[in-house]
């Protein structure tokens, strides 16, 4: 299974970065073996809709979950859409992308179910449900 974590570095041994659309870079894991590929965000300088390419990206590459620290509006529709999963990492715990893929193999990641867990760039919406 293919899975997205936010990083800020080209490394899943690298900080985790908790911001879905304007995460530094997308590693693309195996979730079985833990090979990777790091993929630089085009969108993390984007004037709006970074949470929509962000999405958009890792669907194209195959992906059916990520991880990250909250999910606009916009990006938790597209996602969901698109049947990609959503997990959220700890908040206040400072995490490599290779700690984040262990608690998900552990099944200790809350996923994020029944709206966006933040309000977005705009305001508005809310705390989505963790499970």
């Amino acid at each position: 299974m293919a899975i997205v974590i936010t990083t800020s570095t080209d490394s899943l041994d690298g900080p985790f970065d908790p911001r879905f659309g304007r995460a530094a870079y997308f590693c693309l894991v195996d979730a079985k073996t833990g090979d990777f590929q790091a993929f630089p965000n085009a969108a993390v300088s984007a004037a709006g809709g970074a949470g929509v390419q962000a999405s958009q990206f890792i669907g194209n590459h195959g992906a059916e979950a990520v991880i990250s620290g909250d999910f606009g509006p916009n990006a938790y529709m597209t996602l969901n859409a698109a049947g990609i999963r959503m997990y959220l990492a700890p908040a206040g715990e400072s995490l490599t992308g290779r700690q984040l893929l262990e608690r998900y193999r552990a099944g200790e990641l809350q996923e994020a179910t029944g709206g966006p867990t933040h309000g977005g760039r705009h305001g508005g919406g809310g705390r989505g449900r963790r499970r």
